[in-house]
C-alpha cells in the first residue's frame, strides 16, 4: 500500500467556469468545468489511480481487493467494503440550482444509495460572492410549494456573504446552493443523489430545462431554522484544526510551513488529503514511500499506512484532510439520533 494519486476527473456543467483546469495544472479549454471529482468510488464516475504499482486501476476494484488495508477495519465493517466519502473541487461561475439531499433512510428507500450530508470549504471567492444555506424564516410545506410555483423560494433562504476559509456544513435535509464566483472544496457522503428544487428556468448543456425534483425535495426538506449556519473555528498555523466533526466524516484544515508529522492510525480509517494551496511531499514512515502532492490535487492514504510526514515545498502548504473518526462513532450515533438539528460547531 502507498498513497494513491488520481487521473483528472472533470465534469462539464452548465454553471461551471474555467478555474479548475489551471488550478490543477491542466490545459484550459472552453468547456464550463464545474466539478473535479478528486477521490470517487461512485460507480458512474470512479477515480483511476495515476501512480505506483496499481496505476491505471479503478479505485472501486482496488478497494475490493484490499478493503481492510485501504479503508480500515472499522470502516470496512461499517460500510461493507465501500468508500463512504466523495471529495470534489467545485468552480461555480454561475449560481447552482437550489437543492436538497436526502438522509440515509430516504436515499436507501428511494434509490438504494447512501444519503448525502456534505461540507464546503471556501478556497476563493469574488468580491460580493454569496451562497444559500438553510431557511432564514420558518415556512410550511404549503408555502414551499407556492414559492416554487411563483419563483420566490430564494426570498426565504439564508443568504451568506463568503470569503476564503469559510466553512459550511450541509446535513441531509438542509436547503442550499453555491452561487457564482466561488471556488470551494467539498467533502460529502459517497452519493450522487441531488434533488433540484429551483433552477432559474435556464437550459442545461443540451439546451433543455434540467429536471426538477420538487416532490422528492419536499419529503427530504428540514424546515428548521438555525441561528448560525456558518461553522466557526480558530485558524492556527502548523496545527491540524478540526473544522467538522459529524457521524459521516471528520475534517481538519492545516496550514504548515515546516515538516509536519501526521499519525492518524488510531482512527482506523483511510485519509483523503486535498491540497488547497502550495505543493508538498508526503512520506510514509513505515515504508519510505513518497509522493508529490501538487496544489489542486488530492491523495487517498490507506488506513494501514496513515503515519506520515508532510513537507511543504515552497514556503507553506494548506491541506484539507477528511476521514472517518471511529474512536467516537458510538457517541456520534447518539447525537445524530437525538439531536439531528444541532450544528457541527456545537457537537
Amino acid at each position: 500500500m502507498y498513497p494513491f494519486l488520481f487521473h483528472p476527473n472533470l465534469h462539464t456543467i452548465v454553471w461551471g467556469g474555467h478555474q479548475l483546469q489551471p488550478y490543477k495544472g491542466l490545459q484550459t479549454t472552453d468547456e464550463p468545468i464545474g466539478e473535479s471529482w478528486e477521490v470517487s468510488a461512485v460507480p458512474t464516475s470512479t477515480s483511476i489511480i495515476a501512480n505506483g504499482s496499481l496505476v491505471g486501476r479503478d479505485l472501486v476494484s482496488v478497494i475490493s481487493e484490499y478493503p481492510e488495508a485501504i479503508l480500515g477495519k472499522a470502516v470496512n465493517e461499517k460500510y461493507k467494503g465501500q468508500l463512504p466519502l466523495l471529495v470534489k473541487f467545485i468552480d461555480a461561475k454561475r449560481d447552482l440550482s437550489i437543492q436538497v439531499h436526502p438522509n440515509d433512510e430516504m436515499a436507501q428507500r428511494e434509490h438504494g444509495k447512501m444519503g448525502k450530508s456534505e461540507m464546503w470549504y471556501i478556497i476563493k471567492a469574488d468580491a460580493g460572492a454569496h451562497l444559500y444555506a438553510g431557511f432564514k424564516q420558518e415556512i410550511t410545506p404549503a408555502e414551499y410549494q407556492q414559492r416554487i410555483q411563483d419563483g420566490t423560494i430564494t426570498d426565504v433562504l439564508a443568504d451568506h456573504q463568503v470569503k476564503a476559509g469559510d466553512v459550511f456544513y450541509l446535513p441531509a435535509g438542509r436547503v442550499h446552493a453555491i452561487c457564482g464566483g466561488i471556488l470551494l472544496a467539498e467533502v460529502q457522503q459517497s452519493s450522487d443523489v441531488t434533488y433540484r428544487i429551483y433552477d432559474y428556468n435556464r437550459p442545461g448543456m443540451d439546451g433543455k430545462p434540467r429536471e426538477l425534483h420538487t416532490e422528492l425535495a419536499a419529503k427530504a426538506l428540514d424546515y428548521h431554522v438555525e441561528r448560525n449556519y456558518r461553522t466557526e473555528y480558530v485558524e492556527n498555523t502548523n496545527r491540524a484544526i478540526q473544522v467538522i466533526d459529524t457521524p459521516y466524516f471528520d475534517v481538519r484544515v492545516m496550514e504548515i510551513s515546516k515538516s509536519f508529522h501526521r499519525d492518524l492510525r488510531k482512527y482506523d480509517s483511510f485519509i483523503i488529503s486535498m491540497c488547497i494551496a502550495g505543493d508538498c511531499r508526503i512520506k510514509v514512515r513505515s515504508t519510505g514511500d513518497e509522493i508529490l502532492l501538487r496544489e489542486g490535487h488530492s491523495t487517498l492514504i490507506p488506513a494501514c499506512i496513515a503515519d506520515y510526514d508532510v513537507l511543504p515545498l515552497h514556503g507553506t502548504t494548506r491541506l484539507l484532510d477528511a476521514f472517518i473518526d471511529n474512536q467516537e462513532s458510538g457517541m456520534k450515533d447518539i447525537f445524530t439520533k437525538f439531536f439531528h438539528r444541532t450544528t457541527p460547531s456545537n457537537l
